[in-house]
């Protein structure tokens, strides 16, 4: 007999709620932290900068410049490249808003290329069929973790005089024929939310290999002033300073760096914890016919950062939609996500630009289907006992 799930009135999985995305942190980054305080240097400086150095070594680039959020470094990428209002940069309508808001924010136009429903990736074969005479650019997005088929997308852009910028909020440890997304393109933006795999709260970082690029985000990042504030208060600095261009407040902050310092020398630990929570979900799930598990599965140049753990369901499979299999997991005291409900369903982009369900048919396949059960170094085995449990417990009684 089926076990009945809590919100049919059976017994949840668990006691205790499980929070989706719950970041792994340590003593060091309290310490840190800590210290950072006492030393009564909070904003941008020293920490920062040590941040910025490692992460620009960890990724093999030349730059990494420190920002307020990944969607700071895409903005900024933007403006830099010189987006002119009325032109069209393409990029994924299966990503976070902020991708193509960044777009809007220059008064260009967002145009998406449908993905390959197997990578939840754009799909290159699309690419060359949207770029038109006021195409600018392509924005990559590396979804959950997955690098896209970039020598496709570089070889188009290169032949077609267009930039490449990278939404890599998923993909620090991503890497693609050996190489590391920061390293590709002409800019990328890293996230360092508190879901991600280097979890700060709040905090991004923009990487690019051009010396000028990067000076100019570290100005603009700081209200386009000539001199930050480590520079100007340190003991032998030069207090006085310029406004170049009016900028912008994006940057990093101290406070943010002391945590960022230590989760980066835990990113490789933490991604291997991540796989074998991605091997035990893979083995558990894969048996039931309710879901589909996506291959995540690594080669000898490519690596997944196994970002977020997404399963899609089969509705044709099932008595609940995916909102109700939602609400039933927590139920069960299970916290999940949606990565994530496609762009082009959303109001603002359907009533800008008519677009409809059935526009882009593969993201709207993943879109309605997509679900993102926990993942985190923190996670026990108990916990992910708990996960298998209950997905496994819904998706049986709610078998068609």
């Amino acid at each position: 007999m089926t076990e009945k799930p809590a919100i049919e009135g059976g017994n949840p999985v668990r006691d205790e709620f499980l929070v989706y995305g719950r970041p792994s942190m340590g003593e060091e980054e309290v310490m840190e932290v800590a210290d950072t305080i006492r030393s009564g240097w909070l904003g941008l400086g020293p920490r920062t900068s040590e941040f910025e150095n490692r992460f620009a070594d960890y990724l093999g680039v030349k730059h990494a410049v420190g920002l307020n959020s990944c969607t700071a470094g895409l903005f900024l990428s933007l403006k830099i490249l010189g987006l002119r209002p009325g032109e069209e940069v393409i990029t994924s309508p299966m990503t976070f808003a902020s991708t193509a808001n960044v777009i809007e924010h220059h008064g260009g136009r967002p145009v998406f290329v449908d993905i390959d429903r197997k990578t939840l990736n754009m799909d290159p074969a699309r690419l060359e069929g949207a770029i038109g005479d006021r195409t600018r650019g392509i924005v990559t997005v590396h979804m959950a973790g997955r690098s896209c088929e970039m020598d496709s997308i570089l070889e188009i852009a290169e032949r077609r005089g267009l930039f490449v910028v990278n939404d890599s909020a998923h993909a620090i440890e991503t890497r693609y024929k050996n190489s590391s997304i920061g390293s590709l393109g002409d800019m990328s933006s890293f996230s360092f939310y508190a879901t991600k795999t280097l979890a700060i709260g709040e905090g991004g970082m923009l990487t690019t290999s051009t010396d000028e690029w990067a000076e100019r985000v570290r100005i603009l990042r700081l209200h386009g002033i000539s001199s930050d504030a480590w520079k100007r208060y340190a003991l032998d600095a030069e207090p006085r300073y310029e406004t170049i261009e009016p900028g912008y407040k994006l940057n990093m902050w101290d406070l943010q760096a002391a945590i960022g310092i230590h989760q980066l020398k835990r990113l490789e630990s933490n991604l291997a914890r991540r796989k074998e929570l991605f091997i035990r979900y893979d083995s558990a799930l894969r048996e039931l016919d309710q879901v589909i598990v996506l291959d995540t599965r690594d080669d000898d140049e490519t690596r997944h950062s196994r970002c977020i753990y997404i399963l899609l369901l089969r509705p044709e499979a099932l008595r609940i939609d995916r909102d109700g299999f939602i609400s039933a997991l927590k139920a069960e005291n299970i916290g999940t996500g949606i990565h994530f409900r496609a762009l082009h369903t959303h109001k603002y982009y359907r009533g800008k630009y008519g677009y409809a369900p059935g526009d882009f048919p593969e993201a709207d396949f993943v879109s309605g289907r997509t679900l993102s059960l926990p993942l985190s170094a923190a996670l026990t085995d108990e916990d992910s006992n708990h996960v298998m449990e209950a997905v496994r417990k819904i998706a049986r009684y709610y078998a068609r």
